[in-house]
């Protein structure tokens, strides 16, 4: 299948959606503390949302019941809302999607609650470097091997490792399109599609300690490293505008 080419009215409308996204993402971080439930920070994050105008593209999207992930402490990604308390010390990853005029936002955090260890907070920079690192290496011509050559480079030299069987995204009127883009490299760096400009895509490094090998919980939804320690997520949504990378999931309300 082939990746789409934006025009510019298409990345305004994916900017317009992602917008939202990085604007309810800060307004959680913001409020969220000890003594909260996963279910009230999924319902802030969905009421944030509808009152921007746009619809919170996950609740229901293949099943998923809440607007927010909330993946909580070992739970890398897809973590589902429920009556679970969030305590200080716990680390939280959030992924939040949009759906506006027809055109899709997506991007996540992992935020601390309170104080957290010196080794949260590694864990935490490392998927938030890896995703900023890769964004400003991008240019046109290169393969999204590449990207993803990057991605995993920068994880592993920070000591960690990068969960499998998951990954980035293409995304436009759909909120899951081609290309997919792993954060571990399969195959040669120099095969497979080129970056062009027009392309808008999801990069979001997935971050684990000893193991990237998924496990799924009985949920059906919520993902963790066979190793049941600690993880961090950090997602992104960019369009390739004029030879370079720009975010559009970037907040721009003031808290």
């Amino acid at each position: 299948m082939a990746i789409a080419i934006r025009k510019p009215d298409e990345i305004a409308k994916l900017k317009a959606a992602g917008e939202i996204v990085g604007n309810t993402l800060q307004y959680l971080q913001s409020i969220i503390k000890p003594g909260m439930t996963l279910k009230e920070i999924d319902a802030l994050g969905e009421a944030f949302i509808r009152e921007a105008g746009a619809i919170p593209s996950f609740k229901g999207l293949y099943g998923f019941t809440g607007s927010v992930c909330t993946s909580l402490n070992e739970v890398c990604i897809h973590g589902v809302p429920d009556n679970t308390v969030v305590k200080e010390g716990d680390i939280l990853g959030l992924d939040i999607g949009t759906k506006l005029d027809g055109y899709f936002g997506d991007a996540a955090i992992t935020m601390a609650v309170g104080e957290i260890s010196a080794e949260d907070e590694a864990l935490i920079e490392c998927a938030k470097g890896a995703l900023y690192h890769a964004i400003d290496s991008i240019k046109v011509g290169m393969r999204f091997k590449e990207l993803t050559k990057i991605l995993e480079d920068y994880i592993t030299g920070a000591g960690f490792v990068p969960l499998r069987d998951y990954c980035g995204h293409g995304i436009g009127t759909k909120p899951h399109d081609e290309p997919n883009i792993p954060n571990y490299l399969e195959g040669k760096p120099n095969q497979g599609p080129k970056i062009k400009n027009g392309m808008v895509f999801c990069l979001e490094p997935m971050v684990c300690q000893k193991s990237g090998n998924p496990v799924l919980l009985e949920d059906r939804w919520s993902v963790l490293s066979e190793d049941r320690q600690r993880t961090a997520h950090y997602e992104h949504q960019v369009a390739v505008v004029d030879g370079k990378a720009i975010i559009l999931t970037e907040a721009t309300a003031s808290v």
